[in-house]
């Protein structure tokens, strides 16, 4: 008697793709449009909530689980779509200050470039779940393995979009919405980019035990709980500090905006007026980006001011101007004055493009004449270090979005920084909830470089923040005050200040180069 073998039944593990002896695994099975779509939307709205406000940085986790749900098996075309409207979701709404006095043109045109290299990233992630997928067929492969190199492929994207084009915007970074998570502490181990890394590869490894076919329950719910717990079972990094600092930061509410219609010396006296000139002990004061207005050195009433709260105070100033060398070349300057007058100095080294100044003016002038003629003036790059000598110490300075980038936080460390003072100017977004959001990169940072960080605003959020990320003392927004802390000075030197930087290259490239040896190279569509 014949006996016919039961034949195996394919499922399907891809888009256009058959796998066979596959059953019950769906980790490269690509959703119809109908769910992906709604996913994708879904995801990118819960990302925008992880940020402030509300800032519930919890949603990210499910935020990113249904990114990469949307994304797996998906084809080049159907992710980058996905990919596209994901961004959309998400950019549009946590950007929204962008417009809030130049209107929607450079709102939508940032968030629609940010939503593009979104793509990209859906793209490259959709690709590494079927071709990675296909090359690695274990269940441990797939359970860990995959997820590895999904999270590489996501902070290479983060990493893209936060150095091109002009420099980038980093802003939108899952690393950025742990500031008040568990895994904030990791900041000091991997850095931003090597959180965000962390978090997407949690979340991949669970939504993969999801999809993964052959195991239990009970092995699924294990393992996924035994992986978050030896994340959280990290210790905070040793931060030591030696000492302290007494700092007067002063928060004068003046009319510093770009639309303010201030007289010029309004921001000054406003700044002037908000210091306290009564207070015991100080050995620094630091007032925000652009308080001084303009140069000293050119100005001799502005000297004066200066002059007099050096005097009263009996500590020396950190403030911020508009400085103009012999040849005319603008700089966005943040430097010391003491009883001698001017002293060290640093000039931000990346002006914010379309902000600071326009790039390529010639051609974006053609594409909106009258916003790019709002921006008469541009600044240049400086080129001197972003480590001050001040009262005794070291302090890094950080001019506005200067919080933002990686390089210029690396910067801070090498010089031997022992202190942060950043900083900015949020009187342009009043209102919104940009400053929020800046406030907790700043967080970010405090803790990937163990240093207490002054983050002083001409209008608010104004606070103070420890080396361990939690904040010490604080004004409220929009009221003109000052803050009288002793601030701890860091000694410490944290892994990430170290090793942050090669540890982003190692894992995009990692990731990008592990995609590319399991792309189907010369195999002919059947």
């Amino acid at each position: 008697m014949t006996v016919l073998a039961t034949p195996v039944r394919p499922v399907r593990a891809s888009a256009g793709r058959w796998r066979p002896g596959t059953e019950g695994d769906a980790l490269s099975a690509a959703l119809p449009l109908a769910q992906a779509l709604p996913l994708s939307v879904v995801g990118g709205l819960l990302f925008a909530l992880s940020f402030p406000s509300p800032g519930w940085w919890f949603l990210a986790y499910p935020a990113v689980a249904c990114l990469l749900l949307a994304a797996i098996g998906q084809r080049a075309r159907r992710a980058s779509w996905l990919g596209f409207v994901a961004g959309v979701a998400f950019w549009v709404p946590v950007i929204s200050w962008a417009g809030r006095y130049l209107g929607p043109v450079p709102w939508f045109a940032l968030a629609l470039l940010e939503a593009a290299l979104f793509a990209v990233g859906t793209v490259a992630i959709a690709l590494a779940s079927r071709w990675v997928g296909r090359v690695v067929t274990s269940t441990a492969g797939r359970v860990w393995g995959l997820p590895a190199v999904v999270a590489a492929l996501w902070t290479g994207r983060e990493w893209l979009s936060g150095s091109w084009p002009y420099g980038g915007f980093a802003w939108g970074r899952v690393g950025l919405s742990q500031s008040q998570g568990p895994f904030t502490h990791l900041a000091a181990y991997v850095g931003v980019l090597g959180l965000s890394f962390v978090v997407v590869y949690c979340v991949a490894v669970v939504v993969s035990l999801g999809l993964v076919g052959g195991l239990r329950l009970s092995v699924r719910v294990a393992t996924a709980g035994l992986l978050v717990s030896v994340v959280l079972a990290v210790p905070a990094w040793p931060t030591a500090v030696d000492g302290t600092v007494r700092v007067e930061a002063v928060q004068g509410n003046g009319p510093a905006g770009y639309f303010d219609r201030a007289e010029p010396g309004d921001v000054l006296r406003s700044q002037v007026a908000a210091t306290d000139v009564e207070a015991r002990g100080v050995d620094l004061v630091v007032w925000p980006e652009a308080a001084a207005e303009y140069d000293p050195r050119r100005e001799p009433v502005i000297a004066s001011a200066l002059d007099a709260v050096v005097r009263s105070v009996g500590a020396p100033l950190v403030a911020g101007g508009v400085t103009q060398t012999a040849s005319g070349v603008l700089h966005n300057t943040s430097f010391v004055w003491d009883d001698d007058g001017w002293g060290a100095s640093y000039d931000k080294k990346r002006p914010v493009p379309f902000g600071e100044y326009v790039p390529d003016r010639w051609f974006y002038s053609k594409l909106a004449p009258s916003l790019i003629g709002l921006l008469q003036r541009d600044y240049t790059p400086g080129t001197k270090p972003n480590v001050l000598p001040v009262a005794g110490i070291r302090a890094g300075v950080m001019i506005c979005f200067d919080v933002v980038d990686d390089g210029l936080t690396a910067d801070l460390a090498d010089g031997g920084a022992q202190v942060i003072l950043a900083q900015t100017n949020n009187a342009d977004f009043d209102g919104t909830d940009e400053n929020l959001q800046q406030l907790e990169i700043a967080r970010m940072r405090a803790v990937e470089t163990g240093r207490s960080l002054v983050n002083i605003s001409t209008v608010g959020a104004s606070q103070v923040i420890d080396p361990s990320g939690r904040t010490i003392d604080r004004v409220p927004a929009y009221t003109a005050s000052s803050m009288v802390t002793d601030v701890p000075l860091g000694t410490s030197t944290t892994p990430a200040t170290v090793a942050s930087g090669s540890i982003t290259l190692s894992l995009s490239l990692g990731g990008l180069l592990v995609l590319l040896a399991c792309a189907p190279w010369g195999h002919r569509r059947r």
